[in-house]
């Protein structure tokens, strides 16, 4: 029962793969933004409210993450650290852009690389703030040996660095190729960068809610349920009515390697209880309408009824792989692509996850 969830499920993640993957960089050259932007070398923030900045990747390093900060009278809250000690300390060197304040806080909304293997910049300087399962994960689970970053770093990054070359040694056009050089300087730099990563817990951990003072923002860190991993916290910001939810809602299709699946569409219910207007998610961009939520809720609870079905008519969980057919949730979700080759799947399934209710 668990190999064929987790080899359902895994097929079903390469398919949002180039969401993600697009996500992570941030709004891009087609969607501009709305708020104020100030922009540093790695990072741009853009003003959400007074005192609360949405900060997405330059390009100009493999940064990992979507992060939030929040800025008080006397110190600062940065919501998230990054792919590597480099994506944290050029976070702390952007942040003087906005303000001169030091960073006393960082929370991890949970336990992924691409959140925390920056942690170890803030350590000692700031309240390290998690999940008691961030905690627990980091500490436990043997995360540079594992998915996601196996197959996210450890095998995507050489191959697009060698795509990359390929691209610069076929390419005539001169701009385009100036284009393709500077993406592959950024790989390999990130590529460099991750020899250096340190695997950092939390050292203030929570169980269901924690609440925060930074300045004149009062930030209530909830636990509302497991969802994309077992340890998702939602940073609530009442009076700004904003919301901080991580990888649990982002605004496009989110990795699902260690999720919940069963628990997932409960939380975000919860998630949608709370009085909030904005949401500002780990990868994609800022969104309002509660309605993308409920049409997440849809897109999981599809995968799980056509699933169930199959498997009740006797279907093999890789015939099930190829017949799943998600394209319904197009509308919402204008990146869905159907589920990708089995072969491809098992690379990322031989490694194993968390998708029953046992923890790891």
């Amino acid at each position: 029962m668990r190999a064929y969830k987790l080899t359902l499920l895994f097929v079903l993640i390469l398919s949002s793969a180039v969401v993600v993957s697009l996500a992570a960089q941030g709004r891009g050259t087609s969607a501009p933004s709305p708020y104020p932007i100030v922009t540093g070398k790695a990072y741009r923030f853009e003003k959400i409210a007074e005192g609360v900045y949405y900060a997405t990747s330059t390009g100009a390093l493999a940064t990992g993450s979507n992060n939030t900060v929040i800025v008080g009278d006397r110190d600062v809250m940065v919501v998230d650290t990054g792919t590597s000690p480099a994506a944290a300390r050029a976070m702390v060197e952007d942040i003087k852009t906005i303000t001169d304040k030091p960073v006393k806080y960082v929370v991890n909304t949970h336990f992924h690389y691409d959140h925390t293997d920056g942690n170890s910049v803030y350590a000692g300087k700031a309240d390290i703030i998690g999940h008691e399962y961030v905690k627990y994960a980091i500490e436990k689970l043997d995360v540079l040996h594992r998915e996601p970053f196996k197959t996210s770093q450890l095998t995507n990054v050489p191959n697009r660095i060698e795509t990359l070359k390929k691209q610069i040694g076929e390419e005539k056009d001169a701009a385009r190729k100036a284009t393709l050089e500077r993406q592959l300087q950024v790989a390999q730099q990130g590529w460099e960068d991750l020899k250096e990563i340190k695997p950092t817990p939390p050292n203030k951990t929570y169980s269901k809610s924690m609440d925060v003072k930074v300045g004149s923002h009062d930030v209530r860190l909830l636990f509302l349920g497991r969802g994309h991993t077992n340890g998702d916290t939602v940073l609530f910001l009442p009076r700004e009515r904003i919301v901080c939810t991580g990888d649990l809602m982002e605004s496009g299709l989110a990795y699902m390697g260690d999720a919940q699946f069963d628990e997932w569409v409960t939380t975000l219910e919860a998630l949608k209880k709370l009085d909030f207007d904005t949401d500002l998610p780990g990868h994609g961009t800022p969104f309002h309408d509660k309605a993308l939520i409920t049409a997440f809720q849809s897109y999981l609870t599809d995968i799980a009824r056509q699933g169930t079905e199959l498997k009740k008519q006797g279907v093999s969980a890789e015939d099930a792989a190829q017949r799943i057919d998600l394209t319904s949730h197009r509308k919402d979700f204008p990146s869905i692509q159907r589920p990708a080759p089995i072969s491809e799947a098992s690379v990322v399934c031989t490694s194993g996850s968390t998708s029953g209710r046992s923890a790891d």
